[in-house]
Order: C-alpha cells, then structure tokens, then sequence
C-alpha cells in the first residue's frame, strides 16, 4: 500500500511538472484523474478490494468530473 501511495504520489509531481503549456480544462482533467486515482487505491484498499481496480475506476472518474469541472460551476446557483 505504501509503494502504491508513493508511486501515485511521484506520477502526479512528474505530470503537474508538464501543466506549464496545459489549458486549464487539461489541467483540471490532469487533477481530477490523480486525485480519483488515489481516492480510489485508498477506498479500495480500506474495503479490501483491490487497490488497482479502486485507482483504475477512480481516475476515470475524477478525469471525467475534471473535464467536466466549469460545466458543472456554471450550472450551480
């Protein structure tokens, strides 16, 4: 658990890194996907279910809700 936490830790400092020349809605994108991976490893280890399949499902949706991010302001009151 702690390699996993580590190795997700090290690929989101190497990819906010890259975000110099990113729009804002890839650097949400970026983000949100690290971010819902990490939940998601955590969340799935906790359960006991498998922390890849926990970080694989929650990048995606933390990807989707990044790109979604200014979609989803502009609709709140």
């Amino acid at each position: 658990m702690k390699r996993l936490l580590s190795l997700a830790l090290a690929l989101a400092l190497v990819a906010t890194a890259g975000c110099a020349n990113m729009t804002p809605r890839q650097q949400q994108m970026l983000s949100g996907g690290a971010i819902g991976a990490a939940g998601g490893a955590a969340i799935g280890a906790i359960v006991g279910g498998s922390p890849l399949i926990g970080a694989a499902v929650g990048g995606v949706a933390g990807t989707a809700a990044g790109a979604l991010w200014e979609d989803i302001k502009k609709n709140l009151p």
